[in-house]
């Protein structure tokens, strides 16, 4: 940062415009409304002093301590412990350098730290080294992704990243994307872009021209399916859902047939359930689709990671066939939260001509260079973050075949502890895994002997939720659990990062059984 005497120092014109009589650099103050204006109000060396002082901070604790195995995943403090530590109250005068070093610390220690080896809790992990220093490009630059002339090179990585993105989801006559802040939001782009697509006349007329809009998912669905017809007046009622037991064509004919006096409009299938990490036949999708003049959507925020793979993207077999996908690199790529995607395979400016409204002040169409690239008026959002950027640095540091192989490895690695878990007494899958979500019981010894009944798993529901407790306030991992259907509570493990190794899932079994063999 320049010290504030060198402001301006090679603006010439404002050297000409003083008084021959002042002396240099010592102009008197300008007043208005009682507010001195000369110079910043920014102490620069300060301010340069406190970055310098913060970085190392961030660097040993939030970096290096934050993903050491050695270290805790958590330091466990109720909402009350930790209202009292961190004094939020807002105050009227501000605090010294030494004491905001303090917060910043005190921020860190008691977060969780998703970036740790054994944090398995969502579906995101891992902390990857060139994303992170995207991240930190992009904070320091802080732009908005609406126009060319505000935001060159993150408006340019982001074309260049949907345009990859596209091409390996197999749409070869190309298609149009934007980065959106988080697959919910990806999920009722789809709705929206779909909705326009049969009834463009939405957009200036509103509902009230619109017959009955019915759309279809499956029953394991992401919420944001739901959120996005309520959100966008289609109503949760006109939400369709077709149960995962059922086949999709003959079920899908069926609800068509309930449909009448509506207007269906739309398929919504998921690659990579949430929980089991389920995928929905694309192909047989795709020709309901195709016979109907449905839109499909493709949601494989989370299972779109598996593309990246020869070996797995078989997974997603279909998927080129679908009119819109939404795929989150954050999850299994790492990219960092938040990288959501959303493309459409057209070529027609649909996105555009669905959000745009053409606001004069940034959209003008008589500027010095070729306006194509102000792409923000695609997007239900003024202000947005360059997402992509990090996406694209941490790609161009380890390529397509390292992020293929790190797909190869979570997907190895959740069928090596699936395996471990036939072996061991007290552990018993859910299901087989198809993805990375390794979902099992753990039975403790009391139980064992137990014969399966209401009983039985009545008191299994109650295991997971103490097994959590205690790992959370021991701090030692993070594991998520839920009931689903009429299943009790099991938990999900999710296998994502390359930090994580196999003696990991040793631990991970062996710690559950130590938190939870007295039960």
């Amino acid at each position: 940062m320049a010290p504030t005497n060198e402001r301006h120092m090679n603006d010439t014109s404002s050297k000409a415009s003083a008084s021959p009589a002042e002396p240099k650099g010592k102009r008197p103050p300008v007043l208005v409304d009682g507010v001195t204006l000369n110079g910043p109000t920014l102490d620069i060396r300060e301010a340069e002093s406190f970055l310098r002082d913060a970085m190392p901070i961030i660097m040993e604790e939030a970096v290096w301590k934050a993903t050491d195995v050695k270290e805790k995943v958590c330091e466990w403090r109720s909402p009350e412990q930790l209202k009292d530590l961190l004094d939020l109250e807002l105050r009227e005068g501000g605090e010294a350098h030494p004491q905001i070093l303090q917060r910043c610390r005190d921020a860190i220690r008691y977060s969780v730290k998703t970036g740790h080896p054994l944090f398995f809790n969502q579906l995101y992990a891992g902390m990857d080294p060139y994303s992170l220093v995207g991240r930190f490009i992009t904070e320091a630059i802080n732009p908005s992704l609406y126009t060319y002339e505000v935001a060159p090179v993150f408006l340019l990585t982001e074309e260049a990243v949907l345009q990859k993105m596209i091409e390996i989801i197999g749409w070869q006559e190309g298609g149009d994307g934007i980065f959106s802040p988080g697959g919910s939001v990806s999920n009722m782009y789809a709705v929206n872009v779909a909705r326009y697509h049969h009834c463009p006349d939405v957009k200036v007329l509103g509902l009230s021209a619109l017959p009955r809009l019915v759309m279809f998912t499956s029953q394991e669905c992401h919420y944001s399916v739901a959120k996005a017809a309520a959100f966008l007046g289609i109503g949760t009622n006109n939400v369709y859902v077709i149960p995962s037991d059922k086949r999709y064509a003959a079920y899908c004919c069926l609800l068509l047939v309930t449909a009448a006096y509506s207007l269906p409009f739309m398929v919504n299938a998921t690659a990579g359930t949430t929980v089991l990490g389920a995928f929905d036949p694309l192909e047989e999708i795709a020709d309901i689709c195709e016979r109907h003049n449905l839109w499909m959507h493709v949601d494989a925020c989370w299972g779109g990671g598996a593309l990246m793979s020869k070996k797995h993207r078989y997974l997603l077999q279909g998927i080129h066939r679908a009119n819109s996908v939404a795929w989150n690199p954050h999850k299994m790529l790492m990219a960092g939260l938040q990288c959501c995607a959303f493309m459409v395979r057209d070529k027609t400016n649909l996105l555009q001509r669905c959000h745009s409204a053409q606001a004069s002040y940034l959209f003008q169409q008589d500027k010095f260079y070729d306006v194509s690239y102000d792409t923000g008026d695609k997007s239900i959002q003024c202000s947005r973050k360059p997402d992509a950027f990090k996406f694209w640095l941490m790609w161009k540091a380890i390529g397509t075949k390292g992020l293929e192989e790190r797909v190869d490895r979570a997907l190895a690695m959740a069928r090596y502890l699936a395996e471990e878990i036939k072996k061991r007494d007290g552990f018993r899958l859910v299901m087989e895994p198809e993805y990375t979500n390794v979902c099992f019981w753990y039975i403790p010894p009391s139980l064992r002997d137990m014969a399966d009944g209401p009983e039985f798993w009545r008191n299994v529901h109650a295991v997971a939720p103490v097994v959590k407790e205690r790992m959370m306030k021991k701090g030692s991992m993070m594991v998520g659990y839920q009931p689903h259907g009429d299943k009790a509570n099991f938990f999900r493990q999710i296998i994502i990062s390359p930090q994580v190794s196999r003696e990991d899932m040793d631990f991970l079994l062996d710690q559950i059984h130590s938190l939870g063999m007295d039960l």
